[in-house]
């Protein structure tokens, strides 16, 4: 069979590499063909575009680079309609990929949606689009089962999180003396993730920086994003209490004390290594003023949204500066909040299960391509 993958950012690689693992084990003969990045062409099959070229984000940015978002697009379409795949799945990603899934199901092409929108946060209207252009979707949240269920009556499978897994694997086979590894003293480590994009970094790391010099007991680690070159944080770094280390994030949380961390996927990564952490996020002002009318929650960490409480504190756009963020970060490194926030990531994990979503995915696509 042929399958098409499209992923367009750093935490849908890692997701698109685990899944591509699990197809060839059930299918060691399978053809693919995919947007992703490195982890996902380790794993085999053929590289159409790498998601550095496509990670815009925020409303301003992406209207900025609209004209290479279109021609992105357009290509794809062309590239697909080339390969003529038996089955399209599409990783996260939403403003890309609900614009092919459309076009594809048009085309008679099999959709199936892997680790869906946060509909649950905004643009709630996508459900039309989803219920017309999407085949098969699969949850990675347990409350967004009964979001799709039992507010939309759109079925769906929730294959549990892709993350338990890929923390599994490591700690059974890729765990590192990191210290040694890397030439670091006996300090506890403070792990700095400022995300995987240009913008974001360029945003955050100086602010998670500015606490550096304050805290000499420490030593703090910039998890450098596969990506991108040391040469672009390079910049931002003034302080001599700093170490950069590329491409082992996982190796680092293990081995942390505690965080610092930009929103998104990090977020619970670093709760599932039981690293007490403070989240910041900040965005470019336009698109912030934007998301604060459109965006319907409560939080902007996965941790707290799981859990429905605020477990970790996010520190957001004018709130992220020095004054806030050193007084969170000595919370967590003082056992003001640090037991507390421990104990909640005992109950994070429990609430998420057991590991197994890649190849519950892989079964159910098989599955479906055996009844049509």
């Amino acid at each position: 069979m042929k399958y098409y993958i499209i992923s367009g950012e750093a935490s849908g690689d890692l997701h698109g590499a685990n899944l591509m693992k699990a197809l060839y084990k059930a299918e060691p003969e399978a053809e693919v063909r995919f947007w992703g990045g490195n982890l996902m062409e380790q794993v085999g099959g053929t590289l159409v575009k790498h998601y550095k070229d496509l990670a815009f984000m925020g409303f301003a940015e992406v209207l900025a680079n609209l004209s290479t978002i279109l021609k992105n697009l357009d290509f794809c379409k062309k590239d697909i309609e080339a390969f003529k795949p038996d089955v399209l799945i599409f990783i996260d990603y939403p403003g890309f990929n609900m614009r092919i899934a459309k076009w594809a199901k048009q085309k008679g092409y099999d959709t199936h949606y892997y680790i869906s929108p946060q509909i649950w946060a905004w643009k709630e209207g996508r459900i039309k689009a989803i219920k017309k252009d999407v085949n098969q979707m699969y949850v990675i949240l347990p409350f967004e089962k009964d979001f799709y269920e039992k507010k939309h009556q759109f079925p769906v499978h929730y294959v549990g999180h892709p993350l338990l897994d890929e923390i599994e694997d490591f700690k059974l086979n890729k765990a590192n003396d990191f210290r040694k590894v890397h030439q670091l003293d006996d300090r506890p480590i403070i792990a700095l993730l400022p995300g995987s994009r240009k913008q974001e970094i360029s945003r955050l790391l100086a602010e998670m920086l500015q606490i550096v010099n304050d805290y000499p007991q420490y030593q703090f680690i910039i998890a450098g994003a596969p990506s991108l070159e040391f040469t672009f944080y390079k910049q931002f770094i003034h302080q001599e209490n700093v170490k950069f280390i590329s491409n082992d994030t996982y190796n680092l949380l293990n081995n942390a004390f505690a965080a610092l961390v930009t929103s998104g996927t990090a977020t619970l990564e670093t709760a599932l290594f039981k690293v007490p952490q403070v989240v910041v996020y900040k965005a470019n002002n336009l698109s912030y003023q934007i998301a604060k009318r459109v965006i319907n929650l409560k939080y902007i960490s996965l941790v707290n949204l799981i859990m429905d409480e605020l477990i970790v504190t996010e520190l957001i756009q004018s709130n992220c500066n020095k004054i806030q963020i050193q007084r969170e970060f000595d919370k967590v490194i003082n056992n003001l909040d640090r037991n507390r926030i421990l104990a909640k990531y005992d109950e994070l994990s429990e609430k998420l299960g057991s590991g197994g979503a890649s190849e519950r995915v892989i079964n159910t696509i098989k599955k479906n391509l055996r009844l049509k």
